[in-house]
């Protein structure tokens, strides 16, 4: 992955009909704690840790990183986006050096069925093929999350290779870059 530099991070909020993406903020810091101590949220993502625990540990201004975006809806956040360079330890590679960037996704549940996060992540793949053009992205889920293998065919990634990680089998999939208009 090319590094989501000065250049490119942070970027100014991005609006899509119904949600704004942008950086986190300390305002955010109850839904972060929400989303990850949610059991719903971590039935796919190795499950969800104890309320109490991320009250001690997540800061005032969580996820405040390169590649990771807050998505807002009515001025209140619903979830996240990711962006970051695949572990090169982990299975499932485009490239021998590794280090392809992954798209990553969480929302509450009080968000889901309503197509924030195929319009979040369709406005953050467009934003980093902007930033970055001709770099591919990566997607891993498990096999049993529909869901995610439904948002991940809208989304154009198309599955490579499938192996078995943390306990379950997992789908690897990529979305080539966009080819700029002639």
């Amino acid at each position: 992955m090319t590094t989501l530099g000065p250049d490119t991070w942070p970027p100014a909020p991005i609006r899509t009909e119904r949600l704004v993406l942008r950086v986190s903020e300390a305002r955010d810091r109850a839904a972060f704690i929400d989303l990850f101590a949610s059991p719903e949220v971590g039935t796919y993502v190795g499950g969800h840790r104890p309320r109490a625990d991320l009250e001690g540990a997540v800061p005032e201004v969580p996820g405040r990183r390169p590649g990771c975006f807050v998505v807002e809806h009515d001025g209140t956040m619903i979830g996240m986006v990711t962006l970051d360079p695949r572990a090169p330890e982990r299975p499932g590679h485009l490239r021998p050096e590794a280090g392809e960037t992954e798209l990553g996704y969480l929302f509450l549940p009080t968000a889901w069925g309503r197509g924030y996060a195929a319009e979040a992540c369709a406005a953050v793949l467009d934003w980093f093929a902007a930033a970055l053009p001709g770099e591919p992205v990566v997607l891993s889920t498990q096999t049993a999350n529909a869901r995610a293998l439904r948002l991940a065919g809208r989304l154009g990634f198309t599955e490579r290779e499938r192996y078995e990680e943390y306990g379950a089998e997992q789908w690897f999939g990529v979305r080539p870059p966009a080819v700029p208009a002639a």
